[in-house]
Parts: C-alpha cells; sequence; structure tokens
C-alpha cells in the first residue's frame, strides 16, 4: 500500500517537472494571459483565465498523449501547473506595469 503511494508521488512530482518548463503549456498560459487582457472589457478578466486554464489542462494530455490510458493524473496535475505558470505570468504582467514609462 505504502509503496503505490510512494510511486504516486513520485509520478506527481515527475509530471509536474515535466509540465511545468514545458515551453508549448508556457506559450498557451502566456497567450491566455494576453488574450484576457485584450478582452477584459467585455467579458471580464478571472473567469476566462480559469477556463482557460482548465482547457490548457485538458487539451495537451489529450491531444498530445501518446498512450491511451489513464489521463485523469496528468490533467489533474496539468490543473496545477498551469496555476503555477499563470501565477508567475501575472506577477510578471504585474511588475512590468509598474516599470515607469518612458515619455514620448
Amino acid at each position: 500500500m505504502q509503496a503505490k503511494a510512494a510511486m504516486t508521488a513520485m509520478g506527481f512530482a515527475d509530471i509536474f517537472l515535466a509540465q511545468i518548463i514545458d515551453p508549448f503549456r508556457i506559450a498557451l498560459v502566456i497567450m491566455l494571459v494576453l488574450t484576457a487582457a485584450r478582452t477584459s472589457a467585455t467579458v471580464g478578466t478571472w473567469i476566462p483565465l480559469a477556463l482557460g486554464v482548465v482547457f490548457v489542462a485538458v487539451l495537451i494530455p489529450m491531444a498530445l498523449g501518446g498512450d491511451q490510458g489513464e489521463r485523469t493524473l496528468p490533467i489533474a496535475v496539468g490543473l496545477v501547473s498551469n496555476a503555477v505558470i499563470l501565477a508567475v505570468v501575472l506577477a510578471a504582467k504585474a511588475a512590468l506595469g509598474r516599470l515607469p514609462r518612458p515619455k514620448p
């Protein structure tokens, strides 16, 4: 029983590390933030961001997953890794927004 739990924990960590450095996932989340910023006046910001995080977490394992095995764990870990990437991107956006703009 403990061995299975240890394997699941190791699988979670391995999947998380692979997803957190995936350039395709990072690019999708960055584009999600840019799109949400451009459409925030019409549809708001937080609901599109949340739905986009879920969409990317489901899209990548379904479209790029080679095996037809269990996809619940990669999707669940994808939600966590997307949320971490989103937090970093939003923090970078906020930091860049505080920089002084050059005067024309």
